[in-house]
């Protein structure tokens, strides 16, 4: 699952779903790149002047309201993983004692999420990170990001990780390293983009039941 941890931005909202699941047909080459952070850096990112965010831990979410996550951050970006995972195993996922799911909320409403694996006392991983298209060219990446750092210190592990790959956010593998992580291992790696079948799939799944 390692390369669908990810930083996520706006930059593709703009071709619509259409544009996009059409140049999913086959699967994609990328190449993951694995990031470390052995100590917690000193400086702190404020939140830019006159925005109105807070981030909330989700205790225990819903399963519908974590695939709209998953799809509203990572579906440009081509987050598969999660999304693939059937009920249970998602709920087992993301309902595990180690996992910790934190909400972006921009002017009252959602706008992106970390997710936070406790799994190894000794390594937290940050397992998912990113903004949601409306929230992308405010700013508030390298704040966001700070406050994912400082949560994944919260229980003094020996060091912190991350990941991404060619198939993510441009700018994502040059803001994890300007926050403090270094690289210290590529390797190649294959998406299978999720298709229209399965798209349609997940917004029947999240229908209140009658």
């Amino acid at each position: 699952m390692g390369i669908a941890r990810r930083y996520a931005g706006g930059d593709r909202a703009g071709e619509g779903l259409t544009g996009i699941m059409a140049s999913r047909a086959r699967p994609l080459n990328t190449t993951i790149t694995f990031l470390e952070m052995a100590t917690m850096p000193a400086k702190r990112f404020p939140l830019p002047l006159g925005v109105n965010a807070a981030i909330l831990l989700t205790e225990r979410p819903q399963l519908a309201f974590y695939r709209f996550l998953q799809l509203q951050v990572g579906y440009a970006w081509n987050w598969e993983y999660r999304l693939r995972m059937d009920d249970e195993t998602l709920l087992a996922a993301i309902h595990a004692e180690t996992t910790e799911i934190y909400v972006l909320y921009l002017d009252g409403a959602p706008a992106g999420f970390f997710e936070i694996s406790r799994a190894d006392p000794e390594v937290t991983d940050l397992a998912y990170f990113g903004l949601m298209p409306h929230a992308a060219g405010r700013g508030l990446g390298r704040w966001f990001l700070s406050r994912a750092i400082e949560a994944c210190w919260a229980n003094t592990p020996s060091k912190i990780t991350v990941n991404t790959c060619t198939l993510d956010h441009p700018a994502a593998l040059s803001l994890y390293q300007k926050l403090g992580f270094v690289p210290y291992r590529q390797a190649p790696g294959k998406i299978r983009p999720l298709t229209k079948k399965e798209i349609h799939g997940l917004a029947e799944a999240a229908l209140p039941q009658r």
